[in-house]
């Protein structure tokens, strides 16, 4: 991964590319900012430039010596990855390498870290990836020995904020009494809930997220549609995980709009009989169109609850939701707006559960009939 490969985050960039050139790179760095902002790209690309044994004039990895070959293909022999996963057995120690190959070809397919992609990867939808205190034991036998081809070793440590206590409090010992040729670069989403003393100890360096118009250029420059990239930048707040999830659902988002209406319109009618039909017809779509489907209606029953504001600054509705939730946005009230949502994120957890999609859809169907009519 070279900086070029990474769009925007220029002063990152500039940053990340002194600390090498000044030979002043500290012993612990920290990328710290909202997900899908691209920080464990500028990692990678920062890992990489510091072994890389050919700078380029304008500042990059020249992409072609022997240590960019083997960055490009996740095989540095002198880099080191660390990421939450879950245990395959209580008796067997819990390391970031029985995963290593997962990981691998996650980053390559998901190059903005989607955490919901990993839950997938880890074929474990309902778990809560932690580093457990086996991989700091692991990282100090491994950073005990000298850079073997490089002059820094450098540890690529994703999400330090599922650092397990005791984990966090042996890697503390590695920050504070760090190897002399051992480089940690940390990437957080949630910095707030790292460890105060590994906190502390690293230089934080602050990735905003991307700007309306960079997601929607970045989307242009991967070949999509520009009404297309224009619509979903607006939707994806900053978000390029949330954005190439939208953008790949385009041709979907029209048929999840016309389940929801229908869902709407049906309840408030209280077609029961229809609405059986409905719950079968969502159900076919299949466990992870399903969820995606109540991924949209949530964020449709919240944007139809934010239209009693005025604010249009708000909303993120493209003209054909706009048209009705114009019409539709009385029925979603003060009273109604919390259950209404949980009763989405209640469906969403039994079908990631493998729930039966049949009952749960008809269930929702049937709750949705009495919540829409409470004022």
């Amino acid at each position: 991964m070279k900086f070029a490969d990474i769009p925007g985050h220029d002063d990152v960039k500039k940053h990340l590319r002194e600390m090498v050139d000044n030979n002043r790179i500290p012993h612990a760095v920290l990328l710290e900012g909202p997900a899908g902002s691209g920080k464990f790209a500028l990692a990678r690309a920062f890992a990489q430039y510091i072994h890389c044994t050919n700078h380029t004039s304008d500042g990059d990895s020249c992409g072609h010596c022997s240590a960019c070959r083997q960055h490009q293909s996740f095989n540095h022999i002198d880099t080191v990855f660390s990421f939450p996963i879950t245990k395959k057995s209580s008796n067997k120690p819990a390391l970031s390498d029985d995963y290593i190959d997962v990981f691998r070809e996650f980053m390559s397919k998901y190059p903005y870290m989607d955490f919901d992609q990993w839950l997938i990867s880890l074929d474990n939808i309902n778990a809560q990836p932690l580093i457990y205190v086996d991989e700091g034991t692991e990282l100090l036998r491994r950073l005990t020995y000298m850079a073997r081809q490089s002059k820094y070793k450098v540890v690529l440590l994703w999400l330090p904020e599922r650092l397990k206590e005791d984990a966090a409090n042996k890697l503390l010992k590695l920050v504070e009494e760090p190897f002399g040729d051992t480089i940690f670069i940390m990437v957080s989403n949630n910095s707030r809930r790292i460890l105060g003393t590994i906190y502390s100890r690293t230089q934080r360096i602050q990735v905003k997220r991307y700007e309306e118009d960079e997601i929607a250029d970045i989307l242009e420059g991967m070949g999509y549609d520009p009404y297309a990239a224009s619509d979903v930048a607006r939707i994806a707040e900053g978000n390029m995980n949330e954005a190439l999830k939208l953008i790949d659902i385009s041709a979907e988002r029209l048929k999840y709009f016309d389940l929801f209406v229908e869902l709407m319109r049906k309840a408030y009618a209280r077609k029961v009989a229809d609405l059986r039909e409905w719950s079968l017809n969502v159900a076919a779509l299949g466990r992870e169109p399903s969820m995606q489907f109540i991924d949209y209606a949530t964020r449709l029953v919240r944007e139809s609850f934010l239209m009693h504001l005025g604010d249009d600054k708000l909303l993120t509705l493209n003209q054909s939701e706009r048209a009705f939730i114009v019409k539709f946005f009385p029925f979603i009230n003060e009273k109604n707006v919390l259950d209404m949502i949980q009763l989405f994120d209640l469906a969403r957890r039994d079908i990631a559960a493998n729930g039966n999609a049949k009952i749960v859809f008809f269930d929702l169907a049937v709750r949705v009939i009495i919540l829409i009519r409470r004022k």
